[in-house]
């Protein structure tokens, strides 16, 4: 039986810390559930920070100039504004200012609904995209994430990794998916992909053929064939994505995608308002639902410029 992502994350740990001589440090790491069942139980080398979002990442910085290559969690995403300083302000720029690197993996985990409430539950790995020196991936499958593991240890930037809790329980890969006479292309990243692809079988069951690209690495976003044919197939495109779509990582990777093709491209994220404990109030991940309609919304505005062109 294939291993999950959660699966993946320990036996990768588990083999860091006792053959490595890496660290793995955050708050209440032997706490419910171990961090979702992707720790391995009373290893070697694990580290309870204390509850201070700032001096936290400040050690692990530390450790990772003196060459431990420490993994940093945090259970929630809305400790990375805490946990800014130490990792953007040095651990990005060591290398470039001071000439020694500070490689840090860090596993931000994003959430959204439930008893995670409107203050903890959200998804900002757009923040960090900002800094110089930051690379910044949402892997959502074993295998993505055994790339990027293998990247963080070739290499000596400090990286952000964005992992939603829907990855965990996951086996199974994602292909992209390409169709003959697709009319729009959908680009997804985060849990984005999962209700991409729910709103890609109900774009067809209306219709409507759709290619659907999945993004893992957000920066640096490389402008590949796979990534621009698609687009210059379908004219047009539409990027998906858990973060809030005002200043964020949708409008980043939907801004180049249009600049560097010329089609027009939209993206798509959570509203701009906060979101509530109650259903009503909810904000996270685009639902299926408007990722169709937004699509659909494209595609009709695509024809009309087309017969204006005409």
């Amino acid at each position: 039986m294939a291993k999950t992502v959660a699966e993946t994350i320990r036996d990768l740990t588990r083999e860091h810390l006792e053959k490595n001589n890496g660290l793995l440090m955050g708050q209440c790491i032997t706490a419910v559930g171990w961090i979702q069942n992707t720790v391995p139980p009373h290893c070697v080398n694990l580290v309870e920070l204390p509850m201070n979002d700032n001096s936290g990442p400040g050690m692990a910085v530390g450790a990772a100039i003196a060459g431990r290559r420490p993994i940093l969690v945090f259970r929630f995403q809305s400790f990375l504004w805490m946990a800014a300083s130490p990792l953007v302000n040095h651990a990005a720029k060591a290398k470039a200012i001071f000439g020694y690197p500070a490689p840090v993996f860090i596993r931000a985990i994003a959430t959204e609904g439930g008893s995670s409430g409107p203050v903890h539950t959200n998804c900002y790995h757009s923040i960090y995209m900002h800094m110089p020196g930051m690379p910044v991936c949402a892997p959502m499958t074993p295998k993505e994430y055994e790339q990027v593991w293998d990247y963080y240890m070739k290499h000596d930037d400090p990286i952000l990794v964005s992992e939603h809790r829907r990855c965990y329980l996951n086996s199974e890969e994602m292909p992209d998916i390409i169709m003959d006479g697709a009319e729009i292309t959908l680009y997804a990243a985060s849990a984005g992909r999962l209700n991409a692809l729910e709103a890609h079988k109900m774009l067809l069951e209306q219709g409507v053929k759709a290619n659907l690209i999945h993004l893992v690495w957000l920066k640096p976003f490389e402008m590949n064939a796979r990534v621009m044919e698609p687009l210059r197939q379908t004219r047009c495109a539409l990027v998906i994505d858990s973060t809030y779509e005002i200043v964020s990582a949708c409008e980043h990777l939907a801004y180049t995608l249009m600049i560097n093709t010329g089609f027009p491209v939209q993206a798509l994220g959570q509203f701009d308002r906060t979101q509530g404990l109650v259903p009503r109030l909810e904000n996270g991940t685009p639902v299926p639902e408007r990722i169709v309609a937004t699509a659909k919304e494209m595609v009709g505005m695509k024809k009309l410029w087309g017969k204006k062109s005409a």
